[in-house]
């Protein structure tokens, strides 16, 4: 029996729900208590590596608990539903740290509380992607599904990308009618909005659990991290990959967490955020279009290692044309785009590579050890990527401090009020540390990476042959 367009519609939702609270969180927590709250940036990045490297950390064991779950629901729903509710409510509670609060004791609520929404986020991802077995039939059925939730959840990152500085000090205000604060009212418009997020997080996810019913029972594979690190050390070709993607993704980050300091406080004016919002919205944009339509457009032309190499170039000459034109004062959105169009597409590019590479890997592994380790592989992507996201957040928080970017810093208001050696550091950290992190990631491709489409075909023949013979 088929997924009908109901079910399928039902998963897309959820994947939109999980995704716009997963953004709100990753895009946002350090500018909430950093700029608006004044904890120190160094805290800050130190507490969201440690829970982010301890989340990486804890996805085989959720994956366990869900792996071992009997109930009469399934073992997934269960989990999905508590996870959501939990996560749902620690967002709104992360996002609405009292007033009374200050120092250690702010530093303290924020450390709990982001540590349990990672738990509890955990708790309701895992779930999500691993029912999907449960409930299709293989094949092109479960491909398609698992590429439509991908690109609902897209949909809901871009959507945070979009609306949150924008609904923000419009909620803020309202709620604060008399207040001229700026950071009280985005303050108070963040709890607000987070709390809007939560509600339609939690009415999403349950349309999924409603719609969706368990076909089958599902051996769900539940890689330890340990699995994880031997299929690294006698795999090394998933070893280069997982060490591209984790410098990869770290340059991004890197320039993602600093981007609304940048808009804030070098750009400026009084509309800076709402040039920070149509500068995402292009980015995110880009980076869609760039795995939609310009992947498949280039493949034509380029075997995938020279799209590769064409991405990195793309990347590195769009943040060397960024730094340029921030180093010469540039405040024009439209110019700021021409080298922000390069570095999106080649993220975006790079994002749909890595995952090929990722299966190459597979079959590589399966010839030179004798072993498939395709769950154990695919694992490890989402576990590199929390990685990399906690060690770009560190360094942000670094640099924060470092050049005192807060509008909580002492004789640091606005924009305009930044010394010329902070803004410096600000553009140098958004885009030298990423054009060395780019260079690295491309310099340990170059030697080590060997998996070209002609090396494909002939491990694919040796597998095939192998096979046979076993048969």
């Amino acid at each position: 029996m088929h997924l009908s367009t109901k079910e399928k519609a039902a998963y897309g939702l959820g994947a939109v729900g999980k995704d716009m609270v997963y953004m709100l969180s990753a895009s946002y927590i350090l500018y909430y208590y950093q700029d608006l709250l004044g904890v120190s940036g160094k805290v800050m990045g130190a507490i969201m590596m440690a829970a982010r490297v301890f989340d990486a950390f804890n996805d085989p064991i959720m994956g366990a608990v869900v792996a071992k779950t009997r109930t009469k629901w399934g073992k997934f729903r269960p989990w999905l539903l508590i996870g959501t509710v939990s996560n749902a409510f620690v967002l709104w509670l992360v996002f609405s740290a009292p007033p009374t609060l200050s120092g250690s004791g702010l530093a303290a609520y924020a450390a709990v509380f982001y540590v349990l929404w990672g738990v509890t986020y955990t708790m309701m991802d895992i779930p999500y992607w691993s029912m999907i077995p449960a409930f299709t039939e293989g094949g092109k059925e479960r491909e398609g599904l698992t590429a439509m939730a991908r690109s609902c959840a897209g949909v809901g990152s871009a959507l945070i990308t979009v609306i949150t500085m924008i609904v923000v000090p419009v909620l803020g205000r309202a709620l604060n009618t008399t207040e001229t604060s700026t950071a009280v009212i985005e303050r108070s418009g963040f709890s607000a909005f987070a709390l809007i997020i939560a509600i339609v997080f939690i009415v999403f996810i349950s349309i999924t659990c409603i719609a969706i019913k368990e076909r089958s029972s599902v051996d769900m594979e539940a890689p330890s991290i340990a699995d994880m690190f031997k299929a690294l050390v006698t795999n090394d070709q998933a070893m280069t990959v997982v060490i591209t993607i984790v410098l990869v993704n770290a340059s991004l980050y890197i320039t993602s967490n600093l981007l609304i300091y940048f808009f804030k406080y070098d750009i400026g004016g009084e509309g800076w955020n709402g040039t920070y919002v149509l500068f995402n919205t292009f980015g995110g944009g880009m980076q869609i279009l760039s795995m939609m339509l310009i992947y498949p457009l280039i493949r034509k032309i380029l075997s995938v290692t020279k799209v590769c190499y064409l991405s990195f170039f793309c990347a590195i000459g769009g943040y060397a044309v960024l730094l340029v034109m921030m180093m010469a004062g540039v405040k024009s959105l439209v110019l700021l785009c021409i080298p922000g169009f390069f570095v999106f597409v080649a993220f975006g590019l790079l994002t749909v590579l890595t995952t090929v590479f990722l299966a190459n890997t597979v079959d590589y592994g399966e010839l030179k050890n004798k072993r498939r380790d395709e769950s154990v592989i695919f694992s490890m992507q989402t576990f590199v990527v929390k990685l990399a996201s906690g060690f770009a957040v560190f360094i942000a928080g670094i640099a924060l401090d470092t050049f005192n970017i807060s509008q909580n810093s002492e004789g640091v208001a606005s924009a305009g009020e930044l010394a010329t050696a902070n803004l410096t550091g600000l553009r140098l950290t958004m885009t030298v540390l990423p054009i060395a992190g780019m260079l690295i990631a491309l310099a340990v491709f170059f030697k080590k990476f060997i998996l070209s489409e002609k090396k494909m075909e002939e491990i694919n023949k040796e597998l095939a042959e192998r096979r046979d013979k076993q048969k």
